[in-house]
């Protein structure tokens, strides 16, 4: 893609993970919801995205969003995501409309399927158990936050069909920068590497699609979430594992 690519809160760990992975892809202008402590390597702007002006800024002659802002708490309370993560998904989205954006990636969470997975613990996380979601399921989310993303993907639904945007969703798993996290067979299922994180949004953003659902995590052993859309519709092919790893977080020789 040779027009700029907004990333919105480009300071967490998926943003960093972009920042890091894919710096000299593409023409980034990334999104800081306060000042970032380092000196970031792309133009940048600071504001909220449910702050109109600040959005219409941002996607000012953008080719693509990449959309992770919002408050990423787990227990956060209502009155949170429904500003931060519904509504600010909502006025990103009106921008980006208006700008005349092409592609928006939007990046959900395991949270959005979370209740699927919390009546089947702990044998779903478990290479015996053949208890797949593949995307075509319906949310089923396990707290606020997971209400927040499901939500998130409705509204690119909605700015899909009314307005042709192409829109991928990626449910993301459980992100960490260099092995799964230690002693925790839920981490070892839904493990997504720093790596295979840049490299699923950088698919992402240069393939071809209508609307899609798609799930976010590395080529693990054992999983729960089917990789077979972001292979076929995005041309993923992420690169680890963690069977390679003990529940140590060490490599296994």
């Amino acid at each position: 893609m040779d027009e700029t690519v907004l990333l919105t809160g480009a300071k967490g760990a998926v943003g960093t993970a972009i920042r890091e992975g894919l710096a000299g892809e593409y023409d980034w202008r990334y999104l800081f919801h306060n000042p970032p402590p380092f000196d970031p390597d792309h133009p940048y702007l600071v504001g909220g995205v449910e702050e109109p002006e600040v959005a219409a800024e941002a996607c000012e002659g953008v080719g693509a969003v990449v959309h992770l802002a919002g408050d990423p708490r787990r227990d956060a309370p209502w009155d949170a995501v429904l500003e931060s993560n519904v509504h600010g998904t909502q006025v990103l989205y009106e921008a980006a409309v208006e700008a005349g954006v092409e592609t928006f990636v939007f990046a959900s969470s395991n949270h959005a399927v979370g209740h699927y997975e919390s009546e089947r613990t702990p044998e779903v996380y478990r290479e015996d158990d053949r208890f797949v979601l593949d995307g075509t399921e319906l949310p089923r989310p396990g707290n606020a936050y997971g209400v927040s993303k499901a939500t998130g993907e409705l509204i690119g639904r909605y700015y899909h069909d009314e307005y042709g945007i192409s829109v991928c969703n990626i449910r993301i798993g459980n992100l960490s920068r260099d092995s799964p996290p230690a002693a925790y067979e839920r981490g070892q299922a839904m493990w997504l590497s720093y790596r295979d994180c840049a490299h699923i949004h950088d698919c992402a953003l240069r393939a071809d699609y209508d609307y899609e659902i798609v799930y976010g995590i590395s080529d693990n052993d054992r999983t729960f979430y089917s990789l077979e859309r972001a292979r076929d519709v995005l041309g993923y092919e992420p690169a680890d594992n963690s069977a390679e790893y003990t529940f140590e977080g060490e490599p296994k020789e």
